[in-house]
């Protein structure tokens, strides 16, 4: 077992929860996990409290609709959550292609049966809490979350939870999106403050 920082679980966790809640419909069991999470008074924590509310009131099948709607749609879902797609307004692009790259530096490989692009918002999520916990390896820098951040979050990610709050078919996903918004501005400000106090 590798000895990680407390906060640093608290982030790998919140990461992972994103990812699993992005990825798929949530299942009876995730929902459950949701509805009994608890928050404080900060941004991030009434966001939480007011998802793990909505949770308490939805069900599975209701969470499948709404999941489907946002993100597959009959031709296509209301959101595209692809880093090509915000940063380029196309699918497949070079942010796709760079995130390739950086995924074989770092020992990262796409789970066999994930057929979606790896640039879409649930990988990048899983893969922040892998590095951050030492899934595949050991843990990775803090320097190296950064970089991977700064390279394949920080710019688009921010604005896809914005998005994903004030969508037209987001009850559930609402406070979601609030969750991974202000998640991903603390995210941000850390790093940006890590990196500079390394200069």
């Amino acid at each position: 077992m590798y000895d990680i920082a407390e906060e640093d679980l608290l982030r790998a966790d919140l990461y992972d929860f994103l990812g699993a809640m992005l990825s798929h419909p949530p299942s009876a069991d995730l929902l459950k996990k949701t509805a009994d999470l608890t928050g404080d008074s900060s941004e991030i924590g009434e966001a939480i409290a007011a998802l793990s509310k909505v949770a308490r009131a939805t069900n599975t099948k209701a969470a499948e609709r709404e999941y489907n709607a946002l993100f597959i749609g009959m031709t296509r879902g209301e959101l595209l959550p692809y880093a090509s797609y915000y940063l380029t307004g196309f699918l497949h692009e070079k942010p796709l292609a760079a995130l390739r790259k950086d995924m074989i530096s770092l020992g990262l490989e796409r789970a066999d049966n994930v057929f979606e692009p790896e640039d879409n918002i649930a990988s990048l999520c899983e893969m922040m809490g892998a590095m951050i916990r030492g899934r595949f390896a050991a843990p990775i820098s803090l320097d190296k979350q950064r970089d991977f951040f700064n390279r394949h979050l920080g710019s688009w990610a921010g604005h896809f939870f914005a998005d994903l709050e004030k969508a037209k078919h987001s009850v559930l996903y609402a406070p979601l999106g609030t969750v991974g918004r202000a998640f991903m501005a603390i995210e941000k400000e850390a790093f940006r403050m890590t990196g500079d106090s390394a200069h």
